[in-house]
């Protein structure tokens, strides 16, 4: 099977061109193909196929193999892969992911190449039901919620996944994400898992943030997971419409309106590490 790594900031996966390549079994492919030891090492794989709705359909697997919604990272890289390897020539594009789709720019660094890439990721999710989070409220912003005998507040929101966001007064490089993460991702209040947002303030302007995601673990970004951090900051009145958050593997630029029923928009890079082929 022909492949190529790719990151964004550090968010890495294994990029299939599933329009050539046929997959026999694509979960415990994925399975095998991000284990760090035995395989190529990433964070998932995700395979680039034909839509019938959209320009490309993006199927993404975490690295134990189950199957996510979005991957904001990944999509961006996704669309640098169909323009840099020639599947498109457009600069402006949709692709579906499950059934959803997100509409794309790109923008071109002077090797012609895909540089950065602006993503519409839609508009956030709050209805608890439907991030799903189990609450006595309609909406879970700045809830209480214990894990391992300590009380933490979140605010939940869907960016096409679920994701909890907690902010927290330390260094986020301090925090124990190794061990509170899995509490948080498998709590009982999560029917369908959740990434975790453990993030912190530096200004109105800018977020520290890492994130623990479900089935994966700590990776060094997630797209989503910083839409769904500057949606619970603006609503918490804690910053500005445009945000820089800062991960551990590079920034994003995150831009909401407010307003419920407006798009967040997540620009950032996009990186091709290499091609290969590996045996199955």
């Amino acid at each position: 099977m022909k492949f190529t790594k790719m990151h964004g900031c550090g968010n890495d996966y294994i990029y299939v061109n599933g329009i050539a390549e046929k997959i026999e079994d694509e979960v415990k492919t994925a399975q095998f193909v991000s284990d760090r030891h035995f395989g190529i090492g990433g964070d998932g794989m995700i395979i680039i196929k034909k839509s019938d709705i959209a320009d490309f359909e993006m199927v993404m697997y975490n690295a134990d193999g189950s199957r996510a919604e979005m991957c904001g990272n990944g999509i961006r890289c996704v669309a640098k892969y169909v323009y840099d390897y020639n599947l498109t020539d457009k600069t402006s594009l949709s692709i579906e992911s499950m059934g959803k789709i997100k509409y794309i720019d790109l923008t071109l660094g002077s090797d012609g190449k895909v540089e950065s890439v602006k993503v519409d990721m839609g508009a956030p999710v709050l209805k608890a039901d439907e991030v799903p989070v189990v609450s006595d409220n309609e909406t879970v912003l700045n809830e209480e919620i214990e894990v391992d005998g300590n009380l933490y507040k979140m605010t939940c929101v869907s960016m096409g996944n679920p994701h909890a966001v907690v902010f927290i007064d330390e260094d986020v490089k301090d925090f124990s994400i190794e061990k509170i993460g899995p509490m948080f991702e498998n709590h009982k209040r999560f029917p369908k898992r959740t990434n975790t947002e453990f993030a912190k303030i530096i200004d109105r302007k800018n977020i520290d943030m890492r994130v623990w995601e479900r089935g994966t673990g700590e990776t060094l970004a997630c797209g989503t997971g910083t839409c769904a951090t500057v949606v619970a900051a603006i609503l918490g009145g804690l910053t500005d419409n445009n945000v820089t958050v800062h991960l551990l593997g590079g920034d994003l630029k995150i831009y909401w309106s407010g307003n419920l029923n407006d798009s967040v928009i997540m620009s950032g890079p996009a990186s091709t590490v290499f091609d290969g082929e590996i045996n199955l």
